[in-house]
């Protein structure tokens, strides 16, 4: 750190204008606009590269997963602190799509979200360990017919780990949305899916892998609107 200079990752650092004693208002202004736009311009750069890469395996997991839904099945959403967060928002997309852009053609569908009872939650925490809080779930709640979805930014989760080796041993249809280059989750075998943000900001990727979840929603519920190209 040179002398006179805030330490890397300071408040004085992310928001100098704040600390400098004087602001020239204007020019805040449009630092704002340059980083909105910046990130803006990222995030949809992304959101391309991930439709060109993963289209077809995009189309290719919502006909199965539509399947699974068509037999009876449930979506079982799971992750760790935002993704968790970003797990029970898919939960909720299925269960209650009246505030979804395409709320017209869609239609409630059954899925949990694992980390939203937190007295299972943190009893398993506490009398296991956290690293089987989700595949205790899933073990205790998966049928054959279900879909589990693990979110995760860094793709290392240990607790997601063990909870897609479970689901895959118990037949459950597995998608996992990670960041970077996939982290742990790209070397298992027990993710039929992955899909992966390629990016080390973890803002754009959970935003992408936003986008990648509401597609997958839409897309399975266009297949359900088609009893005829259901297929398991």
């Amino acid at each position: 750190m040179t002398q006179g200079q805030p330490a890397a990752g300071s408040m004085e650092s992310l928001y100098p204008f704040l600390y400098s004693g004087t602001t020239d208002l204007d020019a805040v202004l449009e630092q704002v606009r340059q980083s909105t736009v910046a990130k803006a311009a990222e995030i949809t750069e992304l959101r391309r590269v991930i439709g060109a890469r993963d289209g077809a395996r995009l189309a290719a997991c919502a006909a199965d997963a539509a399947a699974r839904f068509a037999a009876g099945g449930r979506l079982l959403a799971f992750g760790n602190g935002g993704s968790a967060t970003d797990a029970q928002q898919l939960a909720a997309l299925f269960l209650n799509p009246g505030g979804a852009v395409s709320s017209s053609t869609g239609r409630p569908l059954p899925a949990l979200g694992l980390a939203s009872d937190i007295s299972v939650v943190t009893a398993l925490c506490n009398d296991i360990g956290v690293d089987v809080v989700f595949a205790r779930q899933i073990a205790a709640l998966g049928r054959r017919d279900d879909i589990a979805v693990g979110l995760s930014t860094s793709g290392n989760s240990d607790n997601l780990l063990r909870a897609f080796d479970e689901a895959s041993r118990r037949g459950l249809l597995t998608v996992g949305l990670a960041g970077y280059e996939g982290g742990k989750m790209a070397e298992l075998d027990s993710i039929d899916y992955l899909f992966v943000a390629p990016s080390s900001s973890v803002h754009r990727i959970q935003e992408a892998q936003t986008t990648v979840y509401h597609v997958l929603w839409e897309l399975i519920q266009q297949a359900l609107a088609e009893p005829g190209e259901v297929r398991r």
